[in-house]
């Protein structure tokens, strides 16, 4: 189907490239110097079966904030344009994914409308070099640029599991909502595509 894309973002603070391919099968090549965020971004890929490539030079000798900031604004914009006009998939996804003690469930829907409420139980400020708080917030930049109303939650004792639960559940919610529905024919919206008229 061709559903893939490409997005390069360059700032004072970072350079990231994302690929991607929805019709993939988990493939992941992740540099971002930060190698938890690598982790989650690869179990992303893994378990969602996008074919993901991300390269990311950011300036982690500040911190690791805007690195993870841009990459997840980026990673949105591609899958937004491998999305395309958003027609034929199924649009919904909904996932559970257990991890030792921790439960991650995801929630998600594709269709354009942008809006994030993630709840990640996580009790200590970093994991490896990756601040904590950074998660909910590029989840949050992920969302908005992919154009997805995404409602995540994990919750556990050990914060490696809960970050883990919470992007595998992520990533099979994603997995089930882009997949084609063969019995949708155009947008699954009762709206269906919008579209304007102008005069001179």
């Amino acid at each position: 189907m061709g559903r893939s894309a490409t997005c390069r973002r360059s700032t004072k603070e970072t350079r990231v490239s994302v690929e991607i391919d929805l019709d993939g099968s988990g493939r992941a090549e992740i540099r971002t110097g930060i190698p938890f965020f690598d982790h989650l971004l690869t179990s992303l890929a893994h378990h969602a079966l996008f074919d993901l490539v991300v390269n990311t030079d950011g300036d982690i000798e500040v911190d690791d904030h805007h690195t993870v900031e841009d990459t997840a604004l980026c990673l949105g914009e591609a899958l937004a344009a491998a999305l395309g006009d958003r027609t034929g998939i199924h649009r919904f996804g909904q996932a559970r994914v257990p991890m030792d003690e921790a439960l991650g469930d995801a929630t998600v829907d594709v269709g354009g409308r942008a809006y994030c409420v993630a709840t990640l139980e996580l009790a200590t400020p970093y994991i490896g070099n990756l601040t904590t708080q950074n998660l909910p917030h590029a989840l949050e930049a992920f969302a908005r640029t992919a154009g997805i109303t995404l409602h995540l939650a994990a919750t556990g004792r050990n914060d490696h599991h809960v970050a883990e639960a919470a992007f595998k559940a992520l990533a099979r919610a994603l997995r089930a909502a882009v997949s084609p529905d063969p019995r949708r024919m155009g947008v699954p919206s009762t709206k269906g595509l919008p579209s304007s008229e102008s005069s001179p």
